[in-house]
């Protein structure tokens, strides 16, 4: 009797091969499951990097938090600096008209003219009947008059370029420039008060010349005998007086200074 082999089994066909190995790919594709402490951190990182780009990110406002900012006004000058550029041209004023004054020695019985820095008594002795100016530098009766006039008029003329660069820095936009201006023009004006002192302080040498002498008895340094010291003279030394504050003004009227008002420093 004869054995019949079994049948044998029919090959696959190439479409199903096809399938399985595709199969096979994605199966061999798929990621493998994270492990638990790597899974607990990607939620830590994803949070991290999101607050990171929020945090760059300019906000919506335009302001730090949220909150909305309001641009600055520029002011055309600030109250010290007005203060300042106005005190620098009304002592500049003072100035001219105490150095063009008539009335810094009155002799007895003048009460509007007598000498002055670049004035003299005319007249006999003991009768000013008036004042003229002298006709020349060398004409002024005493060398320590011509040294106060040099000084004097050297410290008015700083005071009027200070003030031209006080008024000039009231018209600039705040910035580094303004502040260059003001403090050059502090500078100025601190050398300026030194210089007029020293001329104040020169003028009353020359009351023992021989000029002075012929219309005010008795006259002497620093001792003006018959005669007065007249309003010229006076309205200098409150000028130079009030000048010293001048450059504390000068430091405190940029606009961009963080304090408005210089009396804390000064005290």
């Amino acid at each position: 009797m004869r054995l019949q082999r079994p049948p044998a089994a029919a090959a696959p066909s190439a479409s199903s091969s096809r399938g399985g190995a595709r199969g096979r790919h994605v199966v061999n594709n798929r990621p493998a499951p994270a492990s638990g402490s790597a899974a607990r951190a990607a939620p830590r990182d994803a949070a991290a990097l999101n607050m990171a780009a929020t945090a760059s990110r300019p906000p919506a406002n335009g302001g730090p938090g949220g909150a909305i900012l309001v641009p600055r006004r520029r002011t055309m000058c600030s109250g010290v600096g007005c203060f300042w550029a106005l005190l620098s041209a009304g002592l500049l004023a003072a100035c001219a008209a105490a150095f063009l004054s008539p009335a810094w020695l009155l002799p007895p019985g003048r009460a509007a003219a007598g000498f002055g820095l670049l004035w003299r008594c005319a007249g006999p002795p003991r009768g000013c009947h008036g004042s003229a100016g002298p006709g020349g530098f060398g004409d002024i009766p005493s060398g320590s008059w011509q040294t106060s006039a040099v000084l004097c008029a050297g410290g008015c003329a700083l005071l009027a370029l200070s003030s031209l660069l006080a008024i000039v820095a009231v018209l600039l936009p705040g910035g580094a420039c303004e502040r260059r201006v003001c403090t050059l023009a502090g500078y100025m004006q601190t050398a300026a008060v030194f210089i007029m002192a020293s001329g104040l302080l020169v003028y009353p040498f020359g009351f023992n010349s021989a000029t002075v002498k012929r219309f005010c008895e008795n006259s002497d340094i620093y001792y003006a005998g018959d005669c007065q010291i007249g309003w010229g003279y006076m309205l200098a030394i409150v000028g130079v007086m009030l000048s010293v504050f001048l450059p504390f003004f000068a430091k405190y009227a940029p606009k961009e200074h963080i304090s408005p008002t210089p009396i804390p420093t000064i005290l």
